[in-house]
């Protein structure tokens, strides 16, 4: 199987955990970093306590008792980690007669898309796939990874987050701009952050940035290191 990688925007879609033991749990985490629009949860057992300030949110609820059929009505993306092969395939058939995006957790045959292993670092998200042959593998690249991206990954992130719509609103040509974007990046800037060095990284953006910015390098290294 060859899957299409992408990254799902969440915002005002309705989504369904199917299962909150201690896979769900993590799932159920992750579903809400993302700003689903709404998450609906069901499982037999009663609530963990661990998952309490999770449901105490609006737009979060919680029902103990088994999956109906007509749980996954309305619903963009459903995920289910239930033990039941039976619950399992009933999901994942009632999602593809409606064209719903569906995952079984560590089943990629009853799967419409499956979760990669994930590094991230602040608004820097890498994503690995071994097209579900290899978890293990996928989860040993994730870990060197993890040691290959530092926090700095993170500020230099919020950095060109902050300076974007600055540099953009000089009405300079996108090629100007672009020279500019990719000079920083290429530039020793990451470097400077690992080493949270505060001068260095102004001396940098002096160097980089249009004088017109200049004035702005206090506001747009405030916090990052």
């Amino acid at each position: 199987m060859r899957y299409y990688p992408i990254f799902v925007n969440l915002e005002n879609k309705r989504c369904l955990v199917v299962g909150a033991g201690e896979v769900g749990k993590r799932k159920i985490q992750s579903l809400l970093d993302a700003g689903p629009g709404w998450l609906t949860i069901v499982d037999t057992a009663p609530a963990a306590p661990e998952l309490a300030p999770l449901l105490a949110r609006d737009n979060v609820e919680f029902f103990q008792r088994g999956f109906e059929d007509t749980d996954v009505d309305g619903r963009f993306l459903v995920i289910a980690c239930t033990s039941s092969e039976t619950v399992n395939w009933r999901i994942s058939n009632l999602c593809a007669e409606r064209g719903i995006l569906c995952n079984i957790v560590d089943q990629p045959e009853k799967c419409s898309f499956i979760v990669p292993a994930t590094v991230k670092r602040g608004d820097l998200t890498v994503a690995i796939s071994t097209a579900g042959r290899s978890p293990a593998m996928a989860k040993r690249i994730r870990k060197e990874l993890q040691e290959n991206f530092g926090e700095e990954y993170a500020s230099l992130l919020t950095l060109m987050g902050r300076l974007r719509p600055l540099l953009l609103g000089l009405g300079r040509t996108t090629a100007e701009n672009t020279a500019v974007f990719r000079g920083l990046v290429d530039s020793h800037l990451l470097d400077a952050m690992k080493s949270r060095d505060l001068d260095e990284v102004g001396e940098i953006l002096k160097k980089s940035l249009p004088e017109p910015l200049h004035e702005t390098i206090p506001e747009l290294v405030d916090g990052l290191v």
